[in-house]
């Protein structure tokens, strides 16, 4: 795979409730990754950037919320999310890897 697009795959953490509970829980990191992004791509640039081992992925596709403005209607960005199980004994430092 190539190497750079690899660096863009991942493209933020998710900070929330659900993912620390989450993570706690279940040794998984929640992650929003590009649209067109796949289950092996994600494992790949995990292991790449943060130099951990991945057990498996689990991805999810989130429709964009409608919203309104007065007459003006809108609707959010779709979001795709990607659940990153750590084999045993694996962590990511987040304060580290920067």
């Amino acid at each position: 795979m190539n190497q750079e697009r690899l660096t863009k795959v991942l493209v933020s953490p998710i900070v929330s409730e659900k993912a620390t509970f989450v993570a706690d829980r279940n040794n998984q990191i929640t992650f929003r990754v590009l649209q067109d992004a796949t289950r092996q791509e994600i494992k790949a640039a995990v292991e790449l950037l943060f130099k951990v081992e991945v057990e498996s992925v689990q991805v999810l596709n989130q429709k964009g919320k409608a919203k309104r403005f007065g007459r003006f209607s809108g609707r959010r960005r779709h979001v795709r999310k990607a659940y990153v199980s750590l084999k045993a004994g694996q962590e990511i430092n987040f304060a580290e890897a920067a």
